[in-house]
């Protein structure tokens, strides 16, 4: 399940068995020097086929260019020299921030019929177990949901469990746009689920997409269900550390300076997605208008200025999360450091009443999917406070999750 759902929470004798493997590593001569020899993933090859390649004679950019850079050799191609590059290279230019988004979905559609080409073949194959079968048949069958017409892949990597981003919405037209960030166990398998729906990136960002509509019809927006780095897989030790959270945050970081235009972002992270965020939060830039953390087990810091950011920094936790009986403190790389919706750690504080539990805070009619609609749309005069219900309505100005919010900001929609 996303996001320590299948988890009971870290406990000392987890955390000891961590430390030990640790040793036990770092102690074994030579144990990370000493590589077999792999083949290339199939996103390794297509970099290293556009590395040597050439269009009209010249060799193209590097595909580590700025996007700014890069957007400006799509923008000077004609329409036949951009589709000879997404079908040579389909997923190089899927994955290439600076490449054009439509151009983007295009060559993601091409590399998710070769990644099922491959998996059909392999549920045939007889030298795989049982299995290897069923899974290649798994993989298969989600690569046909996000070949559905309509979906819009905005980045794909078939290599291990699986990366994919999605977006909904225009993105080249969006007034803002939101960025769902999901936790543990986020696989290109586990991206969406029909049971538990709005637990899974596609569920969470779709809702979101929905609601901010619902919030202001009038105001462009799109979500992006960004399932695009490698998750930790459980609770075990990369969960427990920011591992995962450092290779992720360069991704996150990669992808916003990447989004045409300059609307504002809102950031939206989820369990150890909030790691991730806290990890980012000091490099991303200033276009990020907002970072709302949910059922979070920390940032990676001790308090919200810790982040080193200027986005507004929003937390909430489900009354019924386990999550908040996780030790929040850090010791030696374990565990993520304090908990973002303690007074002391200085987030705004957001109600989360009907969200029910870890994996409910995107599901339709809850206060928690309202009050990230309405950062999403710039409506935060319309967000409610988690100690709110114990006020008058005419007191909201002094709730502290608004204080501080400009005149501008607490005027309504963007």
């Amino acid at each position: 399940m996303t996001s320590f759902d299948t988890s009971p929470q870290l406990n000392v004798w987890r955390a000891l068995l961590a430390l030990a493997v640790v040793f036990v590593m770092l102690a074994t001569t030579g144990w990370t020097a000493v590589r077999s020899h792999r083949t290339p993933s199939p996103l390794q090859a297509s970099l290293s086929a556009w590395e040597h390649g050439r269009l009209g004679g010249h060799a193209l950019p590097d595909p580590d260019e700025t996007p700014y850079r890069l957007g400006r050799f799509f923008a000077s191609l004609t329409d036949r020299q951009r589709d000879r590059l997404v079908r040579r290279y389909p997923l190089a230019v899927g994955n290439m921030n600076g490449a054009p988004v439509s151009l983007r979905y295009r060559a993601n559609r091409i590399a998710l019929h070769t990644a099922r080409e491959t998996e059909r073949v392999r549920i045939h194959d007889n030298r795989l177990s049982a299995v290897g079968q069923h899974e290649a048949e798994r993989r298969m069958d989600r690569y046909d949901s996000l070949l559905e017409p309509g979906r819009q892949i905005l980045a794909f990597d078939p290599e291990g469990s699986g990366r994919v981003a999605e977006v909904f919405g225009d993105l080249d037209k969006a007034q803002r746009v939101s960025v769902v960030v999901p936790g543990v166990d986020t696989d290109v398998l586990t991206f969406q689920r029909t049971n538990r729906k709005y637990s899974a990136p596609v569920g969470m960002a779709s809702a979101l997409y929905r609601a901010e509509w619902e919030t202001s019809p009038t105001t462009r927006t799109a979500v992006i269900a960004w399932a695009d780095y490698t998750a930790p897989n459980g609770v075990g030790m990369d969960a427990a550390t920011a591992m995962r959270a450092n290779s992720g945050a360069l991704r996150l970081n990669a992808l916003v300076r990447a989004l045409p235009g300059r609307t504002p972002v809102a950031l939206y992270c989820h369990s150890y997605g909030s790691v991730l965020c806290g990890v980012a939060a000091h490099a991303l830039p200033r276009r990020v208008t907002d970072i709302a953390v949910a059922g979070s087990p920390g940032m990676r810091v001790e308090n919200s200025a810790g982040l080193h950011t200027s986005a507004r920094v929003w937390a909430m936790r489900d009354a019924d999360d386990w999550i908040q009986d996780v030790p929040y403190l850090e010791v030696g790389g374990l565990g993520h450091g304090a908990d973002p919706v303690s007074s002391a750690f200085g987030a705004r504080v957001l109600s989360a009443r009907g969200a029910q539990g870890h994996g409910g805070y995107f599901e339709p009619g809850t206060e928690s999917l309202d009050n990230f609609a309405e950062i999403g749309v710039g409506a935060y005069d319309a967000v409610r406070c988690a100690q709110q219900d114990q006020k008058d309505q005419r007191d909201r100005k002094d709730d502290a999750c608004l204080k501080g919010l400009s005149d501008g900001a607490m005027a309504g929609r963007a």
